[in-house]
């Protein structure tokens, strides 16, 4: 059997990030990836600008406080019109935003000074030049790079964008997912069970995972254990989706029809059987650039399998660079025994305090207990064998639900 891995490589080096497209700046682009270099069309702030309110002066006029100038005019945030000349011994009202008047370098805070009689009057320290100005071309200079190639594009970026002239940016468009839950045992979330049956909860978990890391879901139902039915569903998917992921259906039992199925319409298999705890049926293929998964249909599993595979090929089809997921050192909270016979990813969750942060395996019953994993945000990965760990131990960690930098 391959290791995590192994099967993580491999599930990277099919998923070739989308087409770039032409998006618009607006709410659906949140979240995407640029596929293009940014730069600026213009100098900013484009002049010299006031960053108080207060009066524009000349530093040299106030080197020896206290000191009296005469009140020359006022320069407004938006005023077109053309600025007074600030000469020796005068001094011009400024509002925050207002492009510094000729002559001036610097601005005294309104707060510090007084105003009577046309005559501004200053008796404090000596003002350096500079002072409140923020100089033109301090922030970005027109044909600098604002924004490199691989950004995500989060509300700063929106800002950043719209201040160099962008509505429209080619960015890596999200990647459709389609998910298909299997087994006749299933029923939808509103129906109360009968004897042998069960909710559907991994179709609406797999959609929300799908979405929270920058993927578009759509959920194609429930594939009843017969084969014309199944077929026609990941057919649909094959269609409509660049990521196909199936929960239920591709272990070895018989009504495991999946990998059958996937085989019959052309789906190339790459990995079934992983060195998982939670996770050991996995099944991944593909069909030209389709993705597909197949999870075991265990809650646990199929979260656990996502969040280790499916997560980071979306994340690539993104445009998400070094999306691998990178697992960090954590001290454990508290002693800790746990006998294993695979590669595990145990359910846990994260302490921080002003010391650090630790982590804390959780009481687990295994696959089918999703109520523990929701208390959880990290799975602690533990080796083949029977541990018994010590409080401040270091083991890998893995935090769940992440989004790769939206």
């Amino acid at each position: 059997m391959r290791t995590v891995e192994e099967v993580l490589a491999l599930v990277l080096n099919h998923a070739e990030p989308m087409t770039p497209v032409i998006t618009p700046l607006a709410t659906p682009a949140l979240g995407l990836v640029l596929a293009e270099a940014i730069a600026a069309d213009i100098d900013s702030p484009p002049f010299d600008k006031a960053l108080v309110d207060g009066y524009a002066v000349r530093s040299a006029d106030l080197q020896a406080p206290p000191c009296t100038l005469r009140l020359i005019g006022e320069v407004l945030a938006g005023a077109t019109s053309a600025p007074p000349q600030v000469e020796a011994g005068t001094a011009c009202r400024i509002t925050t935003g207002a492009p510094l008047p000729p002559g001036a370098d610097a601005v005294l805070m309104r707060e510090v000074a007084a105003c009577e009689a046309g005559q501004v009057y200053y008796a404090g320290s000596p003002v350096p030049a500079g002072q409140h100005v923020l100089a033109c071309g301090s922030e970005f200079r027109a044909g600098q790079v604002v924004l490199e190639a691989g950004t995500v594009l989060r509300p700063v970026e929106f800002g950043l964008l719209a201040a160099v002239g962008k509505t429209a940016v080619r960015a890596y468009p999200a990647p459709p997912v389609a998910v298909i839950v299997t087994g006749d045992e299933l029923v939808e979330p509103m129906r109360k069970p009968r004897p042998g049956q069960i909710r559907n909860s991994n179709g609406p978990m797999l959609m929300a995972q799908a979405a929270r890391v920058g993927g578009l879901p759509r959920f194609l139902g429930i594939g009843r254990d017969q084969r014309e039915h199944l077929l026609s569903l990941i057919k649909e998917g094959l269609e409509v989706a660049r990521v196909v992921v199936l929960s239920g259906g591709v272990s070895m039992g018989q009504a495991d029809l999946v990998p059958g199925v996937l085989a019959e319409l052309g789906v190339e298999r790459l990995v079934h059987g992983v060195n998982l705890k939670p996770g050991k049926p996995l099944y991944v293929g593909r069909r030209g650039d389709r993705l597909v998964f197949g999870l075991p249909g265990n809650p646990v599993s199929s979260l656990v399998c996502f969040e280790l595979f499916i997560r980071p090929a979306i994340a690539q089809l993104r445009g998400v660079r070094s999306a691998a997921w990178q697992p960090a050192s954590l001290p454990l909270a508290a002693a800790w025994s746990i006998s294993t016979d695979r590669d595990t990813f145990h359910p846990a969750r994260l302490h921080r305090t002003s010391q650090g942060a630790s982590v804390e395996p959780l009481p687990w019953l295994g696959s089918p207990d999703l109520l523990t994993l929701s208390r959880a945000d990290a799975l602690v990965r533990v080796p083949p064998g029977a541990h018994t760990f010590p409080a401040g131990a270091t083991l890998p960690v893995l935090t769940l639900f992440g989004d790769f930098g939206a």
